[in-house]
């Protein structure tokens, strides 16, 4: 049995919401909640390892995990509409309110004692409510595995994985041997429609399992919210501002200083290294 944990995520499906000042944290209850499209994607891999073994009589089990208020079953409901086999809830007022450094030492908690023996763990590379890219690589130091981000594709061997992933404009090729983590580009693995069929299949059978604090057996004055390291001081939309410059002289000396005052930012912007551009202007 090839067992698979995929880490996902409730967010909220509108970008703007109240902020508590006094917390640090989003209103999440005052907005409707939606599965991350980076674990969207996460899931999706996952899927379709299970379905590509299934072909060749190996059997996989795909566990999701969540961590957030009672009502993000909903996207563990989801995901078993989707494929996957068994859902879990970490949800505990005690563990509200946690950064990345805490909810990635909580989700490894329940993995050493309740997932032992799984061969790879899947998460999305960065949510859409916070998009700091942090609680993957620090799962894996939590769990002590190694790990890969920003994968685009994947390939199982025995005992290893083979991955592509697209990193600062160069295709990289990396094998990593089990069990790993790996974190799923935003754009790959294209998200499959949740069927009808399925989500009434889901939804009859309550079984989403529910662990709290005491099940993980968190000290009994655990607070996420006051233990977080982290301290998020505010949050607010910057205020775009536009400046105009007139380059004047010779074209040859404006394209130079245009390239070396903004070079980075054209780069940035095309998608493109524009170094090349120095040693055409020195032909």
């Amino acid at each position: 049995m090839f067992k698979i944990i995929v880490c996902i995520k409730q967010v909220p499906m509108v970008s703007e919401l109240p902020w508590d000042s006094k917390t640090g944290t989003l209103k999440r209850d005052l907005a409707q909640g939606m599965m991350d499209p980076a674990s969207r994607r996460a899931l999706e891999a996952a899927l379709r390892i299970k379905e590509e073994r299934a072909g060749k009589d190996q059997d996989t089990h795909i566990t999701v995990i969540s961590m957030g208020p009672p009502m993000a079953q909903e996207i563990l409901y989801e995901a078993k509409a989707l494929g996957a086999d068994t859902g879990v809830l970490l949800s505990d007022r005690k563990m509200a309110g946690a950064d990345t450094f805490l909810t990635s030492f909580i989700l490894a908690e329940y993995i050493r004692k309740e997932c032992p023996g799984f061969d790879l763990l899947l998460c999305g590379t960065q949510t859409s409510d916070s998009e700091t890219a942090q609680v993957g690589p620090q799962l894996a130091g939590e769990l002590m595995i190694p790990a890969m981000g920003y994968v685009r594709s994947i390939e199982l061997e025995d005992g290893m994985v083979r991955v592509r992933r697209h990193v600062d404009d160069f295709m990289e090729v990396l094998e990593m041997d089990l069990p790993g983590l790996l974190t799923i580009d935003l754009g790959a693995y294209t998200p499959r429609y949740v069927p009808l069929e399925g989500i009434e299949r889901a939804f009859q059978t309550d079984d989403i399992r529910i662990v709290n604090a005491g099940d993980l057996e968190l000290a009994g004055e655990f607070n996420a919210l006051k233990d977080s390291p982290t301290r998020i001081i505010d949050v607010y939309s910057p205020a775009t501002r536009k400046e105009n410059l007139v380059l004047k002289g010779a074209v040859k000396k404006v394209v130079g200083r245009l390239f070396d005052d903004y070079g980075k930012i054209i780069s940035g912007a095309m998608g493109k290294d524009l170094k090349t551009h120095e040693h055409e202007g020195a032909k």
